[in-house]
C-alpha cells in the first residue's frame, strides 16, 4: 500500500519533468503561433526618376487638396517674373519682404551654393533617387546634393531636433497611396522671386504610382500663416529610368561670378 502510494504520487512528478525536457528539446514542435492578419503589400517606389513635365495633373490626388488652395504652374524649369505668385495671397509683411527681393543677393558667392527648401527644391528640373524599406523612405535629391528621410514608424521629433532645409517629415499609408507631413523646415524661397516661407511653413504630400507603375505622381501642399492668407500647391510628376543613379551636384561657389 505504501509503496502504491509513493508510485501515485511519483508519477505527477515524472510527467511534469518529462513535459519539460520535452518543451526544451530542439526538435520539440513550436507551439501554435497565434493568427495574424496579413499585411498589406504598399507600391514599392525604389528607382531613379526624371522630372516629367508632360505626365497630367492627377485628378485623384488633386481631389484630396485642401479647400482655398491654388495650384502653382511653376513646376520645373518655369519662373514667375517679379510680383506675380501664382495665385498665392501674401500678407503685407511677405509682400513688403517681396518687392525688396534683389536677385543679385541671390546669386552672390555667399548665397549660390544655399539651398532652398524641399518647397522649392521638390519641383526642380532635376532626378531624383528613392530607396524604400517598412521603416523609411530616402529619397536623394540631385539638387544640392539634398537627402530626405521619410519615417514610416511613427517617431515624433525630439523638442530639440534642429530645423533644416530638408526638415522632419513622417509618412503614412492610405491604400496606395503614401501621406507625407513635413514641419522643422528652415525660413526658405516658396517662389524664386522674394517670396519666402518662414520656419513655420508645414507640408503635405501625397505619392503614388502611375497606373502603368512607370511615373511616380505627387502634390506638394504648403502652408504658412505668417506669410500667406491660402495655402498653395504643386503638381509634380518624375518617370522611373532603370539603371540610372543621381550624380554630385558639385555646387562651385565661383560659378556666382557667371551671374553680372
Amino acid at each position: 500500500m505504501q509503496h502504491t502510494l509513493h508510485a501515485c504520487r511519483l508519477l505527477p512528478a515524472l510527467a511534469l519533468i518529462a513535459a519539460t525536457l520535452s518543451a526544451c528539446s530542439p526538435h520539440a514542435a513550436a507551439p501554435a503561433a497565434a493568427a495574424s492578419a496579413p499585411v498589406a503589400a504598399h507600391p514599392d517606389f525604389s528607382g531613379f526618376y526624371n522630372l516629367d513635365m508632360k505626365v497630367p495633373v492627377d485628378r485623384g490626388l488633386m481631389a484630396k487638396v485642401a479647400p482655398d488652395t491654388v495650384l502653382l504652374q511653376d513646376t520645373g524649369p518655369v519662373e514667375f517674373p517679379r510680383g506675380e505668385y501664382g495665385g498665392l495671397k501674401l500678407k503685407p509683411v511677405a509682400l513688403e519682404k517681396a518687392r525688396k527681393w534683389d536677385p543679385k543677393q541671390q546669386l552672390s558667392i555667399h548665397n549660390v551654393c544655399r539651398p532652398p527648401s524641399i518647397i522649392y527644391a521638390m519641383q526642380g528640373p532635376f532626378p531624383i533617387e528613392v530607396f524604400q524599406s517598412e521603416r523609411f523612405i530616402v529619397m536623394k535629391l540631385e539638387y544640392y546634393d539634398m537627402v530626405r528621410i521619410i519615417f514610416l514608424d511613427g517617431r515624433k521629433p525630439e523638442a530639440d531636433y534642429p530645423h533644416s532645409m530638408e526638415g522632419f517629415s513622417t509618412g503614412h499609408w492610405e491604400g496606395d497611396t503614401l501621406v507625407v507631413n513635413t514641419d522643422h523646415l528652415e525660413a526658405a524661397t516658396i517662389t524664386n522671386n522674394g517670396l519666402d516661407h518662414t520656419e513655420n511653413a508645414r507640408v503635405i504630400e501625397r505619392f503614388k504610382l502611375s497606373a502603368d507603375g512607370r511615373s511616380l505622381l505627387s502634390t506638394q501642399e504648403f502652408e504658412d500663416p505668417a506669410m500667406l492668407d491660402n495655402r498653395g500647391v504643386r503638381f509634380i510628376a518624375w518617370t522611373r529610368q532603370p539603371g540610372q543613379h543621381v550624380y554630385p551636384y558639385e555646387c562651385d561657389p565661383s560659378f556666382a561670378g557667371n551671374y553680372k
